[in-house]
């Protein structure tokens, strides 16, 4: 067999477990949200509602395709595959066990999220193209969003690096051998599921496109096809985050008795269960307390935890525990305060 081929059949491979993952998530979500409200969520497509992201998708398919009057009709049109692109593109780089991974790279971290990176790019493009008003704020929030939260979810990988004296994810996999990451980069990992939310558009950080305010924002005037790839983006980029996130705080396929590609997988949907527990459970924030949060309070504490992670390796593992857990600690209370008394202000304001 010729290496285009082994390389084709890889490829195909990679994307029909990419896809199947998606409408599993999907599925997920529809069924944990519905128990999170006193729900039972689908039921009466396929067992326990299997198959209503399939029916959801044929509905989709065979809606007609619009472009709207006045709109950017290049920009518009390519808008959703700049968005879809990366999500899939991005598993080139992944790897998925420890005898079945992407493309080895010693940048391999760094690689993932510049990757990540360009999907926001289609939000903006869409915003600009759709020649509405709300789309267009839907964009500019979604760019807004992603250069505050870009450099403290980046810094919040610093000190996994650090510990690994490697940007291979093989090797950050490897180093957690003994602790995983969780433990002692608990102020990272923090930050990281923080920035993770908003490079996700998930609540409480789901400004760009924000129903009660935005219509649906940036994909406002999407329907068919190109609505069905944000979509896909969107939950394909849930599924992305929660692998790099299993990877590198949660020991990735290393563990007990169960294959590697198990452990990563029950470590990746334990984080997809998180973010949509948030989802169930968290308000939407506004435009200025997202943008505080970064600049003012995540920035900081990511800068401070590369800080204390350099002062860990020097003192040892114990130190470093410590140190990091006394700021996660610091960075939660910081952050429910501000909660607190952002809802305080808002019961006040609506008192008659």
């Amino acid at each position: 067999m010729s290496a285009v081929i082994s390389i084709l059949i890889g490829v195909i491979a990679v994307v029909v477990v990419v896809m199947l993952n998606t409408v599993f998530v999907m599925w997920l979500e529809r069924k944990f949200l519905g128990h999170l409200q006193q729900r039972r969520g689908p039921l009466r497509t396929g067992f326990h509602g299997l198959l209503q992201p399939f029916a959801d998708a044929l509905k989709l398919l065979g809606k007609e395709d619009l472009v709207p009057a006045g709109a950017d009709r290049g920009l518009f049109i390519v808008a959703p595959l700049i968005a879809f692109t990366p999500a899939i593109l991005i598993y080139a780089a992944m790897p998925w066990a420890e005898q079945f991974g992407g493309a080895s790279s010693e940048v391999g971290l760094f690689m993932l999220f510049a990757i990540a990176a360009l999907s926001p790019v289609g939000i903006v493009v869409a915003g600009w193209a759709s020649h509405n008003k709300y789309s267009l704020i839907g964009g500019l929030r979604a760019a807004a969003q992603q250069v505050s939260y870009e450099v403290p979810l980046l810094l919040s990988v610093v000190g996994v690096v650090m510990l690994a004296e490697s940007m291979n994810l093989s090797d950050i996999v490897s180093a957690q051998g003994g602790v995983w990451n969780v433990v002692t980069q608990p102020l990272g990992f923090l930050i990281f599921f923080i920035g993770m939310l908003a490079e996700l558009n998930r609540v409480p950080f789901d400004l760009p496109e924000a129903e009660s305010e935005l219509v649906s924002g940036f994909n406002t005037e999407y329907s068919s096809m190109r609505f069905a790839l944000f979509f896909l983006a969107e939950y394909m980029n849930v599924f992305t985050w929660s692998l790099i996130g299993a990877l590198v705080f949660l020991g990735g396929w290393s563990g007990p008795l169960l294959p590697g590609i198990v452990w990563l997988a029950l470590k990746t949907y334990a984080m997809i269960l998180l973010i949509i527990w948030v989802r169930g459970t968290l308000p939407r924030v506004r435009i200025d307390q997202l943008l505080g949060i970064s600049w003012k309070i995540l920035l900081p504490a990511a800068l401070g935890g590369v800080m204390l992670t350099a002062v860990g390796i020097v003192l040892g593992t114990f130190a470093l525990v410590v140190l990091q857990i006394a700021g996660a600690i610091l960075l939660a209370w910081v952050i429910a305060k501000l909660g607190a008394e952002a809802g305080n202000h808002a019961r006040a304001a609506a008192q008659p």
